[in-house]
Parts: C-alpha cells; structure tokens; sequence
C-alpha cells in the first residue's frame, strides 16, 4: 500500500462544462496578478513527467526579471464520460501539477493552471491563444522519428498548430 498522501484540490476559480454537461475545463490561480499583462505570459505544457518539469524551469528563467512573472502551466486530459470527467479531472490536474505548482512557488512566480480535456495540441494552442500567450512551452520525451510518426508527438502537432513560438525542451 502507497504511503502518498493524496491533496485534496481547492476549489477551482473556473470551470466549463461543455453542452451535455460534461466538465471540461477546470482553472486555479495562485494567487498571484501578472504586474504587466502585455508582458506576455508563458504557457507551460505538463503531464507530471520530469520532461514537463524541464519545461517549467525553462518558463522560470524565461520569465526571470520580468516584474509580477505569472506562468500558465496547461494539463489536458484525453476524452472521459461525463461521470468520469467530474470525478476524475479536477483530482488528476491537480495531483499532475504537484511537482510544477511547488517549483514555481519556490521560484517566487506565481501560476495559473489550466485543466482542460480533448486532444492535447488542439487544447494547448487553443489556450495559448485565449490567454494571448508569448509562446509555449513543452517537454520533448525524445521520442525518434518513426515513434513521433507511430505514436504521435503532442510537441510536433503543437509546432505545426501553434500561432505563437513554441519551445521544446529535452
């Protein structure tokens, strides 16, 4: 038996439910107001991998000197029943972005995280846009050529969807 406890989300500052009244959108803030807006903000990609972790070191030394630094950090989830799309989808965002909401505030930058479900690239870029978003940041698994093409890379499909930079990291 796992000795992990399990932290209970607050409740979200958003939500949206999408036309069967699925949840498929979830949103909590740090706390913390970006000090210039026009800025630009970060959008950090994670899934609870050390890759996403890299990422939002990368964002951290990005947003370095910039006054009131707030860093978007995105999870999306694939597609869920509507049952476990209310159970499920709060619990797993938060519990994904454990180790990057900690960095962050270690770093002294506040967050907001964005829970969504659907497709990953499709989201991400969707909300890079809706956020008006410098660029994107994403974690590279490393995948090779013929894995990207097998498996499908969320990386690859958000450089080729994306309107804003994007930067991977290894």
């Amino acid at each position: 038996m796992s000795s992990t406890l399990i932290e209970t989300p607050p409740p979200a500052d958003h939500a949206s439910r999408d036309e069967v009244g699925r949840l498929v959108a979830i949103d909590w803030n740090s706390g913390a107001t970006a000090a210039d807006p026009a800025s630009g903000r970060w959008l950090v990609a994670i899934d609870g991998s050390d890759c996403s972790l890299r990422a939002v070191a990368m964002a951290v030394r990005l947003a370095h000197g910039v006054p009131g630094a707030v860093i978007d950090l995105a999870y999306v989830h694939p597609w869920r029943v509507k049952e476990a799309a209310e159970a499920e989808l709060p619990q797993r965002g938060w519990d994904i972005s454990t180790a990057s909401r900690a960095y962050l505030s270690q770093a002294g930058i506040g967050w907001r995280l964005h829970v969504r479900m659907g497709d990953a690239a499709t989201e991400l870029v969707a909300l890079a846009a809706s956020l008006g978003s410098r660029g994107i940041v994403i974690g590279s698994h490393g995948l090779t050529a013929m894995q990207s093409l097998m498996l499908g890379s969320v990386a690859y499909k958000v450089v080729h969807l994306s309107a804003v930079p994007v930067m991977i990291v290894r």
